[in-house]
């Protein structure tokens, strides 16, 4: 149950932090991204704030011998720039680029009931399922060759 809590009070305050750096507000963003016209800077300076406060958290969360509300902690194993993380971040550019929201400015903004909007959000949640299917297959067929590649061979 505290788990419950402490994911519900993170949410409201990434939330409020979202209303207040104007996150949610896809003109603003686009004029953050517009760097070569009518350029607004003032999102970096929520970047540069996030940045702070996240790092400090790590810092404190990594000094810890374990967390509160679950029996491990789950860091990151990867470290490498591989070819899903570039395309993954290039397909996320294009849809902030295009739309001036991402994942949690436009979940956020789903009270608006804004037709672009739904449509955005539909988009995300089968880009989601797309590559939750894809790595799937991509699991299940790397299985197959390794259970192939082990298996004695027929002769």
């Amino acid at each position: 149950m505290m788990a419950i809590i402490a994911s519900l009070v993170c949410g409201l305050i990434f939330g409020w932090g979202l209303l207040i750096s104007g996150m949610v507000q896809p003109a603003k963003v686009l004029a953050f991204l517009d760097i070569f016209g009518d350029w607004d800077p003032s999102l970096a300076v929520t970047m540069v704030a996030a940045l702070v406060v996240s790092s400090m958290g790590f810092a404190l969360a990594r000094r810890r011998e374990g967390p509160y509300l679950a029996p491990q902690s789950f860091w990151p194993s990867a470290s490498s720039i591989d070819r899903p993380l570039v395309i993954g971040a290039v397909l996320f550019g294009i849809g902030w680029g295009l739309s001036g929201l991402c994942p949690g400015p436009a979940l956020e903004n789903l009270t608006t009931l804004s037709p672009r909007l739904l449509v955005f959000v539909a988009a995300m949640i089968a880009g989601m399922l797309l590559q939750d299917w894809w790595q799937r297959r991509t699991a299940s067929q790397a299985r197959r060759e390794a259970d192939a590649a082990l298996a004695p061979a027929d002769g």
